[in-house]
């Protein structure tokens, strides 16, 4: 199994990438921090006569790299109680993979799991919780089998080291994405 981690977060060393780490010690995989890609809002071309034009940015090269995985990690601090912009940006672009023609990108996604690992503060076990849903109904509208999240707890850098709840779940991803590997 290929891993990609799509990383959200707009900080260096942040509770969610030090939290999406520590789910992934020991395994091979691909990292992306979506904020050191150049990705251009997307122009909602979907009802014109010649719809989507092409856009000059990485956009293309980061799902390229999603369609060369098996096992995609969405990573993304909660931010106002959504994923953030950089995520947001990213996911919304998918409008323009579904009516590309050198894609067949609802059926490509069908074949990989998706996994979200969120951190917030501000009770994200609980506030959290739409943006699962939100990721939940977004891999169900392309197709893609969600396989699990992990929501931590945690504000300044660091912080995510006292949420044992999420340091145990991490844990046990980590367990069962090695498993394959045994």
């Amino acid at each position: 199994m290929n891993i990609l981690v799509l990383q959200g977060s707009s900080r260096d060393h942040g509770n969610t990438e030090e939290l999406t780490n520590l789910a992934l010690v020991g395994i091979p995989h691909t990292s992306i921090r979506l904020r050191e890609k150049h990705i251009r809002p997307i122009l909602d071309q979907r009802h014109e006569p010649g719809g989507f034009v092409d856009v000059e940015d990485e956009y293309d090269a980061v799902i390229e790299a999603v369609l060369a995985h098996d096992f995609l990690l969405f990573a993304t601090p909660i931010y106002w109680y959504g994923m953030s912009g950089h995520m947001k940006n990213f996911v919304d672009r998918w409008s323009q993979s579904l009516r590309d023609k050198r894609y067949a990108f609802k059926e490509a996604l069908g074949q990989k799991q998706a996994y979200v690992i969120a951190t917030g503060g501000d009770q994200p076990h609980i506030k959290g919780l739409p943006l699962i849903l939100q990721f939940q109904y977004i891999f169900e509208f392309v197709g893609m089998p969600f396989a699990g999240y992990i929501i931590g707890e945690g504000n300044k850098p660091g912080d995510i080291l006292q949420d044992q709840r999420a340091l145990s779940a991490a844990k046990l991803l980590n367990e069962r994405l090695k498993a394959p590997l045994a």
